[in-house]
């Protein structure tokens, strides 16, 4: 059996990001850096903000249940890669 770790971050809440953020200029771009494996930033990779909002789960009907939507309460922030130009992958 392979050895595990709980992983407990603390995730950040609205008034919190809001904090952060109150002294930047509006015009500011946002950078994430999203850790490469849990909890480590050494070798993270660089993605800009390029879209955040409510994500809204759908489950198919099933023979018990049926068809049901969701939207999610926390807001989910999308990340793309930096700008630049980049290889075209075949």
């Amino acid at each position: 059996m392979a050895d595990t770790f709980d992983h407990a971050p603390q995730v950040w809440n609205a008034a919190q990001l809001r904090d952060a953020l109150k002294d930047l200029p509006d015009d500011t771009p946002i950078h994430i850096g999203v850790a490469e494996d849990p909890g480590d930033f050494d070798g993270y990779r660089e993605s800009v903000l390029v879209d955040a909002h409510r994500v809204e789960n759908w489950w198919p009907a099933t023979f018990d249940a049926p068809e049901r939507t969701e939207t999610e309460k926390a807001i989910t922030l999308f990340a793309d890669w930096t700008p630049g130009e980049y290889d075209l992958l075949d």
